[in-house]
């Protein structure tokens, strides 16, 4: 059998990422392909680093994308900064809470589990009581806003109480950085890691890191060396560091790298904080669109991300059968729940390019049809006008 090339069809993505891509970034991506050491490349890594600064509002000189997911840039930090015997309190209120504890254990660290519920923020005064009753402690690692959930924990707070207690701090901003405020230096945080399929409106597949000077104390002065020597920090920076002469680490995705710059001159362009109160200003409508059909939202108002927003399904209403459903007839993907959440919400993202009137309209007209056609118990004909009249409100 003969095969041919791939077309995927068009599709609205508006689940927990992939997020819908700027045309700006495919059209960077395809330009023509250099080699990861010349000097043009060299200056435009340059120009990466300082886009990517203004991103994480850091002046951490060890800024950069790391050459995989968002997982890679998690994996990075805990090599790097745990060793055998570290004990490490991991705060988890959803799936990648859980990831960070398999990250602590496969490094030969011991995680301590602060858990608060799904769906809600992290318990400032639950790691505050971890902190106490473990204060050989070396880390915190928390997520700021936890994807499988839809839930934003207060960073701030967090990094304080750690602190306090001469810890050092790892943070995941997968969906954060771009779409909520994430302010590295302000804040204080040691070690984050973030994905530039989210708010960041890229492709997937590099993740951004940024390290404090703390931490790269910490990384160059351990006893035992890093377990990956991919990832190992050391070694990366003779690749990735200041200066135009670079050593070879390996093949850096260089056509991905000229996406992630595109996607960062962007935000650069349309300002943090317009960018901030844009995504606010379509989770506000999306909410009153959804609440208007008679459906509710499962984060507390306080706690809620307004890139990603769990609402709940409706009473008899089958999970996939609406989703399978939305992708045949509208080419529009939404998310399932993960763990004790699935069946239970739907994960609907307004994330980065994807964060506008259009799509929230769109995704309204879209939900309403299927679980009418379905027989849903919603309220008809209620989103639109409610999601119009948020969308006009200043």
């Amino acid at each position: 059998m003969r095969t041919h090339s791939f077309h995927p069809p068009v599709r609205t993505l508006m689940g927990p990422g992939p997020s819908d891509v700027n045309p700006r970034v495919l059209e960077a991506m395809s330009r023509p392909t250099i080699g990861h050491l010349d000097p043009v490349f060299v200056d435009m890594m340059e120009e990466l680093k300082s886009l990517l600064q203004y991103a994480f509002q850091t002046g951490n000189q060890l800024t950069m994308p790391v050459s995989g997911p968002g997982s890679a840039g998690m994996e990075t930090c805990f090599v790097n900064l745990v060793e055998p015997g570290d004990k490490v309190i991991v705060c988890q209120n959803g799936v990648f809470g859980g990831r960070m504890k398999e990250n602590v254990e496969r490094c030969g660290g011991t995680a301590v589990m602060v858990e608060d519920a799904w769906g809600s923020a992290v318990d400032p005064q639950k790691l505050k009581d971890a902190l106490q009753a473990h204060p050989d402690a070396k880390l915190v690692a928390f997520v700021h806003a936890e994807t499988s959930t839809g839930a934003q924990s207060d960073a701030k707070a967090l990094v304080e109480i750690a602190h306090r207690h001469d810890c050092l701090v790892i943070v995941d901003t997968v969906t954060s950085l771009g779409g909520t405020p994430v302010k590295v230096d302000e804040w204080g945080i040691d070690a984050v890691y973030s994905g530039t399929q989210k708010c960041l409106s890229c492709t997937p597949g590099l993740s951004p890191v940024s390290f404090s000077e703390r931490a790269m104390e910490r990384i160059k002065h351990r006893k035992t060396k890093v377990q990956s020597w991919f990832m190992d920090l050391n070694l990366v920076m003779g690749y990735w560091g200041s200066g135009a002469k670079r050593a070879y680490h390996h093949t850096a995705p260089i056509n991905a790298l000229y996406g992630l710059h595109e996607a960062l001159v962007i935000l650069q362009e349309e300002g943090l904080e317009n960018a901030w109160a844009r995504h606010a200003h379509a989770h506000r409508a999306l909410l009153a669109g959804i609440e208007a059909m008679g459906l509710k939202f499962v984060v507390k108002e306080d706690e809620r991300l307004p890139q990603l927003n769990a609402v709940g399904i409706p009473e008899g209403v089958d999970d996939a059968a609406v989703r399978a459903q939305l992708l045949q007839d509208y080419n529009l993907e939404i998310g399932a729940g993960l763990g004790p959440m699935a069946g239970k919400i739907w994960r609907i993202g307004l994330m980065g390019y994807g964060a506008n009137p259009k799509n929230v309209l769109f995704c309204l007209g879209a939900l309403e049809d299927v679980l009418s056609r379905m027989r849903a118990p919603i309220e008809r004909g209620a989103a639109l006008p409610a999601a119009h009249a948020a969308l006009g409100a200043a």
